[in-house]
């Protein structure tokens, strides 16, 4: 008996110190983070939006936490992305900005990152859909072999990606670090400075397009859409970009089943919104919006039929899942889809001024959900967030081991509701930096146009600091750098600390 006592101890040690063994509970959930691609803080209907319906996000939202002031860390996708995973604010390291689609992998591969700090705490962690962080070494990967550096050495286990977006070359998937179904007999080749003799383009070849570019994006033909750069061969890898949707979803459900017995951690990032919009045509017509209020209900369903997995196999309850965008609405992003002429009465950036690209408040301010069945009380929250805090509050949840030399901050009782405040400051990147602070911001000196030709953004730029109080003027119209000059000092001062000190204080 005492011999058997014994055993049952020691057994049970070993299971404490093997969390990997264990399947997701009420204190370390599976966690999903569900970020859309160039969704405005208005494009869902929790947040106003009436042309288009969200159902899913809204079913998400009455059942979570909805954060009305939730920021990505930057107004352009690829920096804001680097943030989510490191931790770290992208202006920090060179080389964050838009990334090509044939660029080397942006992250270093001894740095700290999410998805490697959920696998030191036991989880089993999968990246699926844009990835835009650069993949292989510095000049960019071999399409026709392993492609490394990439999502397996930042920390993923499982990647199904595409390499940067539905605009750019290459128009293939990456899985696990190989481009998929790859015909060895027909060798990709990427140029993003000159065209494949032979080969047609959307400059050259308008009458074989089904989308035109309204500018720019007229480079590489592939399925009826002209693209940014050119390429040639893989053509039985060449995605159709109207299943994209569908693939990724099914993906990412193959995910979660196969990993149902364990925790999991799962980056999901749609295509969708993001230009080109081309939904699967079951959802045409869908809103009268054109294709980029169809895009908006396409990623709804992706939404929805990852919940429905979540409830099917009894883990709704045991997954803490994160709802957002990348950064800012943009309308006219490069195709003539009648996004623009079918808008309406819709506020893509609800209340806030500018967009992606923006300096000005609707660049970061982007939707923000947190749902936890069970654990998070429903509700809406005004604590200022950011997914830049991802990296460490997901770390004290599972009990990993807390990034080092990063801006992410500690904010886990503010995304579970224990906590009204989240973090006392934030700082945003679009072309020049921008400061949060309670209800004050302060943006920069910047230099550049003040609206976009191509986009029609309001960037934000002066060359002359500007300081709002967001809480009386919300669409940051009257600038209070003259009115209230030890609050723009003040500001200037802190903003000045945090870039000398490197990371923020802890």
């Amino acid at each position: 008996m005492e011999t058997n006592m014994k055993h049952w101890c020691l057994a049970l040690m070993a299971l404490s110190l093997a969390p990997c063994s264990f399947a997701a509970d009420a204190t370390r959930p599976n966690i999903l983070v569900f970020i859309v691609d160039d969704l405005g803080f208005g494009d869902i209907g929790c947040q106003g939006a009436t042309r288009v319906k969200t159902p899913q996000v809204d079913r998400l939202a009455k059942e979570g936490l909805r954060f009305t002031d939730g920021h990505c860390a930057a107004a352009t996708c690829t920096p804001s992305r680097y943030a989510l995973i490191t931790g770290e604010y992208p202006w920090r390291k060179r080389g964050t900005g838009v990334l090509p689609g044939d660029a080397g992998l942006v992250i270093e591969t001894n740095r700290g990152t999410l998805p490697l700090t959920l696998k030191k705490a036991g989880y089993t962690t999968g990246a699926v859909g844009k990835w835009h962080l650069g993949l292989g070494p510095e000049g960019g990967p071999n399409w026709n072999g392993e492609i490394k550096p990439g999502a397996r050495e930042v920390g993923f286990d499982f990647s199904f990606i595409m390499a940067a977006t539905g605009d750019r070359v290459p128009c293939v998937y990456v899985e696990n670090g190989r481009v998929a179904n790859l015909d060895p007999a027909d060798p990709i080749e990427v140029n993003y400075r000159q065209p494949f003799p032979g080969l047609p383009t959307g400059k050259a070849n308008p009458e074989l397009l089904k989308t035109h570019p309204s500018h720019g994006h007229d480079m590489a033909l592939i399925n009826g859409i002209s693209r940014i750069g050119y390429m040639k061969g893989g053509t039985k890898a060449l995605w159709k970009d109207e299943d994209m949707a569908d693939v990724f979803t099914k993906k990412a459900i193959g995910f979660i089943e196969q990993n149902q017995s364990k925790p999991f951690f799962l980056y999901f990032a749609t295509q969708d919104i993001h230009v080109p919009r081309a939904p699967h045509p079951r959802f045409s017509g869908a809103t009268p919006m054109g294709p980029r209020g169809d895009a908006i209900a396409q990623m709804d369903w992706c939404l929805g039929e990852l919940l429905n997995t979540l409830e099917r196999l009894s883990l709704k309850d045991k997954t803490l899942i994160v709802f957002t965008s990348d950064n800012g609405p943009v309308i006219d992003d490069g195709y003539k889809d009648d996004a623009v002429l079918k808008l309406g009465d819709h506020k893509a950036a609800g209340p806030w001024r500018g967009g992606k690209y923006s300096n000005y408040e609707a660049g970061t301010r982007v939707p923000f959900i947190v749902s936890w069945p069970g654990r998070i009380k429903p509700g809406v929250s005004n604590a200022l967030v950011s997914q830049v805090d991802l990296h460490a509050s997901f770390a004290a949840l599972s009990r990993g081991p807390a990034p080092q030399e990063t801006d992410s901050k500690q904010i886990l009782p503010a995304l579970l509701g224990d906590s009204p405040q989240g973090r006392e400051s934030h700082v945003a990147s679009a072309s020049a930096l921008s400061l949060r602070k309670g209800n004050w911001k302060y943006i920069a000196p910047g230099k550049g146009v003040k609206v976009t030709k191509a986009t029609n953004t309001e960037t934000g730029n002066d060359p002359a600091g500007q300081l709002y109080n967001l809480s009386a003027d919300p669409g940051e119209k009257q600038n209070l750098a003259k009115q209230q000059p030890k609050k723009h000092e003040e500001l200037v001062e802190e903003l000045q600390k945090i870039r000398q000190a490197g990371r923020l204080p802890k």
